[in-house]
């Protein structure tokens, strides 16, 4: 009954067109330049000085006066936890409170 359409001229000419432009483009992204890993710390006497003079402070709190992603503060915040510089004192699903470690 039906069938497929017989393309015309012009679509002819289209679809070999993108067929090679396709092609081009996956040799384009196998052989681009790789991207950089970047790497960003925290500055450690400050991040401390922020949380000292804090009664509690949150990651999102320590990475806004930082100047650093969430997750660079975050990351910062569990390695000093570890060390014992500050504590975990609340807080709930990834919203954390930390607080200097009194000595």
């Amino acid at each position: 009954m039906g069938g497929a359409k017989k393309p015309t001229a012009a679509n002819k000419d289209k679809s070999a067109g993108s067929k090679d432009t396709k092609k081009s483009k996956k040799d384009k992204g196998e052989s681009g330049p790789k991207k950089a890993e970047i790497t960003v710390q925290v500055n450690e006497q400050q991040a401390m000085k922020i949380i000292q003079n804090s009664k509690v402070v949150t990651v999102q709190d320590l990475a806004r006066q930082t100047g650093v992603k969430i997750s660079a503060a975050n990351a910062f915040l569990k390695n000093s936890a570890i060390k014992g510089t500050v504590k975990r004192v609340g807080g709930y699903s990834g919203h954390h409170l930390y607080q200097a470690v009194s000595s």
